[in-house]
Formats: C-alpha cells, structure tokens, sequence
C-alpha cells in the first residue's frame, strides 16, 4: 500500500472515533495499520477514508468497548440541621458521600462533598432548596469518568440501536 493513502485511512478512523458505534466520542482506543490492498486504478483518499471508517465499524465491537459517564465532585452547602436528609439526595442520585464538614465561616452550616454523576446534576437544587426553604446550595466541578453499568447502560444502549436518541 503506498504511503500517501496512510493519512486517509488515519483520517477515516478518527472520524469514526468522533461518534463510535452509539453516537458517543470513543476514548483510550490504540489502532494499528498492517497492510492493505492497493489497486492503481481504483485506489484513492476518499477509498481509503472509507476503508479506516469500515475497519473500525467492524473492530470496535469485537474490542468489548464499555460506556463512560462523567462524574461530578459536588460540594453542597446546606444548614446543619438539613445535613442527612441532604446525605439521602445524594444515595438516591447515585452519589457517592466523600465526607462533610462545618462551613468555615458558617455557623450552623455544613458542606457535604461527594462525588455523583453529571446526569444527577440536572435538578439538583431544586431538591435541595425545597428540603432546606429555599437557602441550599452546591458547586460542581468534572472530576473523572467511570463506567456506566447495570440498566443505565442497558437503557443507553438499547435507545441508541433503536435510534430513539
């Protein structure tokens, strides 16, 4: 295979990374070229783009690819007397409580860190501020990403080979 198709070959497997197989970027995946066929009249970078984006199409299933998601580390701030029930709403979104504290300057007030997935966040303050008249807050920040297992997964995968999302 002569060297000018390499970059298009290499172009069509990143295109494919871009969306993978469930419309979602494919991360922490090493792909090595070997060898290929080249023919002088129907070979060309448009060909070979293809033939990087098959190869993937076909390799990557067979790779037991896993989904991530994006974990949160939170920070909420919320009045003492609220601290377990605040505890509660973290378990219930599938967070994981990393510790909490009184709030330096705050008398009667706690902080309570935990780690939670980005999806939970999205009405978050809402609870917290009915369960603490309208005064809780939080701060969020992208700390890592883990594996997404179980029914969410199922879920996720299901609605994307079905086209729903």
């Amino acid at each position: 295979m002569p060297r000018q198709y390499i970059p298009a070959v290499e172009h069509g497997v990143k295109e494919y990374l871009k969306a993978g197989p469930l419309g979602f970027p494919v991360i922490d995946v090493s792909v090595t070229l070997y060898d290929g066929q080249y023919h002088s009249v129907d070979s060309s970078d448009m060909a070979f783009r293809r033939a990087g984006i098959l190869a993937m199409k076909e390799a990557l299933p067979q790779c037991n690819p896993v989904l991530l998601e994006p974990i949160a580390q939170v920070t909420i701030s919320i009045p003492t007397e609220h601290t377990g029930q605040a505890q509660t709403v973290i378990t219930k979104r599938r967070g994981q409580i990393l510790g909490f504290d009184t709030k330096r300057g705050w008398t009667g007030w706690d902080e309570v860190k935990a780690n939670m997935p980005q999806s939970e966040l999205h009405d978050l303050i809402v609870d917290l501020r009915s369960l603490t008249v309208g005064v809780g807050t939080f701060e969020w920040k992208f700390d890592h990403l883990a594996e997404l297992t179980g029914r969410d997964a199922e879920i996720i995968v299901s609605q994307r080979k079905e086209g729903a999302v």
